[in-house]
């Protein structure tokens, strides 16, 4: 008996898993425009989103002041939200390219870094971020996906998990300010 459970628990964790693979960000390496980070979030630019629970519903707006610079390979991305219900928020990122379009990120509110990638006018961010909600703070994992438009504005979909479980969506458009 207990073999068969633990025979259906792994079918059960496969099935999960596989339900988990989307595309790979290889698969816009020859997309257009081509995404330079380093060049796309270097200024100030402006974000408007939305977070949308589980079921599509809206349950927060908001909008987002970044202010970015790179140093060669080190860049820092300063933003300032503010939500709909008035509530603010900051973040610091920590960036560092890799080489070959690999990204490492670092900020207060992740735990350990995010590991992204770009080809083409895609990229994608992979990291845990600790989530407060009421008097609680949840560890929730984010996938994140950008794709360049323009050479102002990018969109921006990331799908937030606890393990394995759909939570909600993310929906973004970065709006880069004119010199």
């Amino acid at each position: 008996m207990q073999r068969r459970q633990l025979l259906a628990a792994s079918v059960a964790g496969a099935a999960v898993l596989s339900g988990c693979a989307g595309p790979e960000v290889a698969r816009y390496a020859s997309e257009t425009p081509v995404l330079d980070l380093r060049t796309y979030f270097n200024g100030t630019l402006d974000a408007y989103g939305v977070f949308a629970d589980r079921s599509g519903e809206i349950v927060k707006r908001f909008i987002v002041v970044m202010r970015c610079q790179w140093n060669g390979d080190d860049g820092v991305l300063d933003e300032d939200f503010t939500y709909s219900d008035g509530t603010k928020q900051k973040r610091v990122w920590r960036m560092k390219h890799l080489g070959d379009g690999r990204f490492i990120g670092t900020a207060d509110d992740v735990v350990g870094s995010a590991q992204g990638e770009q080809r083409g006018n895609a990229f994608r961010w992979g990291y845990t971020l600790r989530q407060p909600v009421g008097d609680k703070v949840y560890e929730v994992q984010f996938d994140d996906w950008m794709y360049l438009m323009d050479d102002r504005v990018m969109l921006n979909k990331a799908v937030m998990s606890k393990f394995g479980v759909r939570l909600g969506e993310v929906t973004l458009s970065f709006v880069k300010r004119q010199p």
